[in-house]
């Protein structure tokens, strides 16, 4: 997809907050720091519309990105940042599950792993409840330009094996940096968005 018009509208904390345009979604899960903004302004060619912080833990609410007039990327806060207090974890907890469980515009999530390192309990513990409550789940692998390409398929292979991977599930290798992936996970996307035109399609018949 060639990104041309993209705002971020606004930050929501309870489902009266959300959107009501009814355009797809698709969140953006991960641990703080493993380059969710990053993502992002990567996929959507922008410099910094999302911020990215050089403290974790930032991000305290769902952010929505409108793309195109076309779907929504929704940005939800980090897990596994130690610092913050057990009382804010249990808040953002509820809030992300409210959203991920209950929200009906939700195509898919899109999980980021550092490919770098073995996914924490943290990543095991969020793709299992994705699998849980049978979320689609697009599997990011970031940060590809750290590791020599020789190392690649190891990597991985590590985090299919720590994950449990549903063998359904893509599994991209991506960089921010250089682009890698970029075309594959807007393909895996717009697979999404096919199928919600399809669904508009016969709803209207």
């Amino acid at each position: 997809m060639k990104v041309h018009n993209v705002d971020m509208i606004m930050s929501a904390v309870k489902p009266e907050q959300y959107p009501e345009e009814g355009y797809p979604e698709f969140a953006l899960a991960g641990r703080s720091n493993v380059g969710k903004s990053s993502f992002i302004n990567r996929m959507i060619g922008r410099k910094a519309l999302a911020r990215i912080s050089a403290k974790p833990g930032k991000t305290q609410t769902l952010n929505f990105y409108k793309i195109e007039e076309q779907l929504f990327f929704v940005d939800v806060p980090g897990y596994g940042y130690a610092k913050v207090s057990k009382k804010e974890r249990e808040a953002w907890g509820k809030m992300i599950e409210t959203y991920l469980v209950a929200r009906r515009q939700l195509k898919a999530v899109i999980q980021i792993i550092d490919l770098r390192h073995e996914p924490s309990d943290e990543d095991c513990m969020m793709y299992d409840f994705l699998k849980h409550y049978n979320i689609p789940t697009i599997l990011i692998a970031t940060k590809a330009d750290k590791v020599k390409k020789g190392k690649w398929d190891h990597h991985l292979k590590i985090i299919r094996n720590v994950l449990d991977k549903d063998p359904n599930d893509p599994i991209i290798l991506f960089s921010s940096e250089t682009g890698k992936g970029f075309d594959e996970a807007w393909a895996e996307i717009e697979k999404y968005l096919v199928v919600d035109e399809e669904e508009i399609t016969t709803e209207e018949l």
